[in-house]
């Protein structure tokens, strides 16, 4: 095999700088550097055969092989900031920013926390406050957690079809049901834990409604308390103390009348004072009254059903709307906006993701 002359370097040269002056783009520059330069590439394999050659023959064609790779690499470099300097001014023509537009928002400004959730969160953190636990159970139930076991004799009307969302009955005849209220929990609780018990219950419950102040799905929030010397007294404190603070108010006036609930006896609901003015309600003042809630002392059947002994322990429970106390506090009118996911609507009453509520801080702040 014959030494290249330098002829053939020279159009060699000539041909690889036309390339480079070609390539459009990195992706092509990065091609003619591998066909020349690389493992493979037309220099490489020039500069393979120095090995091969006599001493005096590496002597006058390394320069000349070596000079071509210098050049050559010099050629890919230039071309290669070249073409990054295009992409730039083309990025930079294609995406211009208007500076007189407004700031966008951070996600952390723009989001908003659903009022329910919002409400949950306050509810927690007053009973927190008090030594509450958070309990919680499954939304699909059995006939016996659901109704039997709180007392519930057959044929009661909340057993209708026409008020519970029941499943198709099983091979036995069983059906399972959608819970109607968060009272299955305080069973559940009450045969996996042992006396004192301090809990609420927050969570999702179903009945056959639909309506301005009633949807299919809503939500409830239970308390249950269970000890040896629980009285009414303790439970009025309670209840007291936790409308002072949910409605964020100093003082609040409440009135207990007598009831019928079948878990509870004996059974109360109870209205706090209020005052309507301009279709809104303010509580702690007025001569206005408000049913906001029902309570009891549980009865003994449903303690004797959970294994406890109505002659050593005893307790009290209640139960709310989670939905209904969050529209007399923030003003909503229209139960069924919670649930028809309307961003408009959130923005108008969502809270900040950021924004947690405490007692020192203020549950609203």
């Amino acid at each position: 095999m014959s030494d290249p002359q330098t002829s053939d370097l020279q159009t060699l040269e000539h041909q690889i700088v036309g390339d480079i002056a070609a390539a459009g783009d990195e992706a092509a520059l990065e091609a003619v550097r591998v066909s020349t330069l690389g493992k493979k590439g037309s220099i490489s394999a020039l500069l393979a055969t120095l090995g091969r050659m006599t001493p005096d023959e590496r002597k006058q064609q390394g320069p000349l092989f070596n000079g071509l790779k210098d050049r050559v690499t010099a050629a890919i470099a230039t071309r290669k900031d070249q073409l990054r300097e295009a992409s730039l001014n083309q990025r930079l023509n294609t995406e211009t920013v208007d500076v007189t537009l407004p700031v966008r928002e951070a996600p952390s400004e723009t989001g908003r926390i659903h009022p329910i959730s919002q409400v949950i969160d306050e509810l927690v953190t007053i009973f927190a406050d008090m030594g509450f636990a958070v309990a919680e159970g499954p939304d699909i139930e059995t006939d016996d957690y659901n109704f039997t076991k709180l007392n519930f004799p057959e044929g009661h009307p909340a057993r209708d079809m026409h008020d519970t969302f029941f499943f198709n009955p099983k091979p036995d005849g069983s059906r399972l049901l959608l819970r109607t209220h968060t009272s299955p929990v305080q069973v559940r609780t009450m045969l996996t834990q042992k006396p004192p018990i301090r809990v609420i219950i927050p969570g999702r419950t179903y009945r056959c409604d639909s309506d301005q102040t009633h949807t299919p799905m809503f939500h409830q929030v239970e308390g249950l308390v269970i000890d040896k010397g629980s009285h009414l007294g303790h439970l009025k404190w309670i209840l007291a103390e936790f409308c002072k603070a949910f409605f964020e108010v100093d003082n609040v006036k409440m009135r207990f009348r007598p009831s019928f609930f079948p878990f509870t006896e004996p059974s109360l609901e109870v209205d706090i004072q209020c005052r309507r003015d301009k279709g809104e309600i303010r509580f702690g003042e007025g001569e206005d009254w408000l049913e906001i809630l029902g309570c009891g002392m549980v009865h003994p059947n449903v303690l004797k059903n959970c294994g406890l002994d109505p002659d050593e322990y005893q307790g009290f429970a209640w139960g709310m709307g989670i939905d209904r106390v969050a529209m007399l506090k923030y003003g909503m009118s229209d139960l069924r906006q919670f649930f028809e996911a309307d961003v408009r609507w959130l923005n108008h009453y969502g809270f900040r993701p950021l924004d947690f509520p405490t007692l020192a801080g203020g549950l609203s702040a």
